[in-house]
């Protein structure tokens, strides 16, 4: 069941007071077009109707598709330490109530960024697997090694049988795109299966470049 709470809120920038309906669950298949207001980036988006600034709500939000046998927990922060704690207390919870019993065939994700949390949505709503993803990311920006560390590469759509990639470069300020196409990311999750990653979760994941790595290097689905 979807769930929300209604918040008033001072724009941080004009001072300005207004109510904001702030979602807390999100279940897709009973709100289809919340569904899609989230995939738009309208969802737990403040925007103040006096100066039109606009600032993520610090909301935590739990994700349910069914359909997908997806659910993801989203807890906003910078902060890599704050990320961990919340992380290990979602994992924590998860295994004293027992749910992770009535979630088997499920993907379990933790993510902390929103604009990765619509990715992960539009991965999983194209049929594909975001560990395989994640990997096709890493080999991307190791096309230019030098530059990797200043680039985010995020999943944009699959059309036309090829995954196209969005690659913001911080440093430069521009915005580029790749395109991959779908037989080689078949290859790149045949290959990951057959070295022992699962296509369901065992437990909660943050599945990032940083798990994308240890695949890469050789660690399986049971070390995360």
């Amino acid at each position: 069941m979807s769930i929300n709470s209604k918040q008033s809120v001072k724009c941080p920038q004009c001072g300005q007071m207004s109510d904001v309906t702030v979602w807390n669950s999100i279940t897709a298949a009973d709100s289809p077009d919340l569904k899609k207001d989230l995939l738009e980036g309208r969802v737990n988006i403040f925007c103040c109707p006096s100066c039109s600034h606009r600032a993520l709500m610090p909301t935590p939000m739990l994700y349910h598709d069914e359909t997908e046998k997806l659910i993801i927990s989203f807890s906003p922060t910078n902060d890599p330490v704050l990320k961990q704690q919340l992380f290990e207390n979602v994992k924590k919870s998860a295994s004293e109530s027992g749910e992770l019993e009535k979630l088997s065939g499920y993907n379990l994700r933790f993510v902390t960024d929103y604009n990765e949390l619509l990715e992960k949505l539009l991965i999983f709503d194209n049929g594909l697997n975001d560990k395989a993803v994640e990997v096709i990311k890493l080999m991307i920006l190791s096309q230019d090694i030098e530059k990797s560390e200043q680039r985010v590469c995020r999943f944009g759509k699959l059309e036309n049988g090829s995954l196209e990639f969005m690659i913001h470069d911080t440093a430069e300020n521009n915005i580029y795109t790749s395109s991959v196409p779908l037989e080689s990311y078949n290859s790149v999750y045949e290959s990951l299966i057959q070295s022992g990653m699962k296509p369901y979760s065992f437990d909660w994941e943050i599945v990032d470049p940083a798990y994308a790595t240890r695949l890469v290097n050789g660690f399986n689905n049971h070390m995360f």
